[in-house]
């Protein structure tokens, strides 16, 4: 990967990341915060954008489409949701006629990554914080 292509995917992470933020922001004004609309509003178009983006560039791997893969697949969609890679690998094991395994993956990776964010939470709180 050349240096051009990292840099796009930072580029292109900084511009999801923000706009992640912004969403998540309007959402807690305009819906209040007592459930993360803004998280499961940029997740679902995310998910959506990542497969329509991989589709496209899918049908012709040298055009145009296909070279800004690294800004718009890896850096936006990836700084505007990690969700919507995770989708985008459940429904390729689907496809390739794995579904055992998007099962298991679609299925055990919720409850894992929920356990790990809790695992971290309760290894943060047993050490004090360093001066």
């Amino acid at each position: 990967m050349s240096i051009n292509a990292y840099l796009a995917v930072g580029l292109g992470s900084a511009i999801g990341s923000v706009l992640r933020y912004s969403v998540s922001l309007a959402s807690m004004v305009m819906l209040g915060t007592h459930f993360p609309w803004g998280t499961l509003l940029v997740n679902v178009l995310g998910s959506c954008l990542i497969g329509w983006l991989a589709a496209t560039a899918s049908r012709a791997p040298h055009g145009k489409l296909a070279r800004w893969q690294p800004l718009l697949v890896a850096g936006f969609c990836g700084g505007f949701t990690t969700f919507s890679l995770f989708s985008l690998e459940t429904l390729h094991l689907a496809q390739q006629g794995s579904m055992g395994l998007a099962l298991l993956y679609g299925i055990g990776s919720l409850p894992l990554c929920v356990f790990s964010a809790w695992m971290g939470e309760r290894l943060a709180f047993s050490h004090p914080p360093a001066a």
